[in-house]
């Protein structure tokens, strides 16, 4: 006899229940002492970055970097006759602020002299640059992320050696002093000075004479160097004669000559008790004669 098959479930064949539109299914709460497990990230797992501050004001203008400040940067270059002005626009973050200013100041100390209306040009120039120097000076340090790196600021100017340069107008300015101070104020085209103070002491090889007795329309031939020149009269039409006198005066100022136009030289005397001054004309000779 045939083993009976045993009859299925009752809920074998059923349908699935299903929750009915609208309704909230309960929350599934772990059994009392029953373990969770936490949840970690896997390793190597990046994790959002926090939101960096938004800056509103300007970029800088070589690097990209804030903050930054608009200021312009100037610079000189003489070439004897000619001048180039330089100018650099901003906006600039300190580092690149700062070695600008460091660069085009220390490029015009030996490069802004070269020429006489640069020698006045020059010096405001580089004194332009302090307002640039003060706005980029307060600047905190460019923060990291620009898209380019800052310029270097390297030294400051008076460890650098083209502080030097300061050193070219003052030498100018003593030579110049200096040549004024050793010059002749000669107003004559010939070698003759216009001041030769003359030696009250005649000398034993020649027929010298004392100035104080040298008349108006006398010729001279002189004797001697520029401190200690003697004077001996002669004829004027010879060789040896040097100069005519075409006025004499007890005064010894520079301008005692001015009265006599012809002048082109002076000789003066102020040693002893009879000062004088012999106001001379330069006599050329000619093939023919003298003039």
């Amino acid at each position: 006899m045939p083993n009976p098959v045993p009859p299925p479930p009752a809920d074998a064949f059923a349908a699935p229940a299903y929750a009915a539109p609208g309704a909230e299914t309960a929350p599934t709460y772990a059994a009392p002492g029953a373990e969770t497990i936490a949840s970690y990230a896997a390793p190597g797992a990046e994790t959002a970055a926090a939101p960096q501050p938004q800056f509103h004001g300007p970029f800088c203008r070589f690097c990209g970097s804030v903050p930054a400040v608009e200021a312009t940067v100037r610079g000189h270059q003489g070439f004897i006759v000619l001048m180039r002005f330089l100018k650099l626009r901003g906006p600039f973050c300190r580092d690149c602020g700062l070695a600008s200013v460091r660069r085009m100041t220390s490029n015009s100390l030996w490069q802004g002299w070269w020429g006489i209306g640069s020698m006045l040009i020059n010096p405001i120039t580089m004194l332009s640059n302090l307002a640039a120097w003060s706005k980029v000076r307060r600047l905190p340090a460019p923060l990291p992320g620009a898209p380019a790196t800052p310029m270097p600021v390297g030294r400051p100017l008076w460890k650098r050696v083209e502080i030097l340069g300061l050193l070219l107008p003052v030498l100018l300015i003593s030579a110049l002093v200096w040549n004024g101070g050793h010059s002749w104020s000669d107003t004559s085209t010939g070698p003759t000075p216009t001041r030769v103070y003359l030696s009250p002491y005649p000398t034993p090889t020649s027929s010298a004479v004392d100035p104080a007795n040298v008349k108006v329309g006398d010729c001279l031939h002189q004797v001697g160097g520029s401190t200690r020149t003697f004077i001996v009269v002669v004829d004027c039409g010879a060789a040896n004669a040097d100069s005519k006198v075409v006025g004499r005066s007890t005064a010894t100022t520079d301008d005692v000559c001015d009265a006599y136009p012809d002048s082109d030289s002076r000789l003066v005397r102020e040693s002893g008790s009879h000062p004088v001054t012999l106001c001379l004309v330069k006599l050329t000779h000619a093939s023919t004669g003298t003039t």
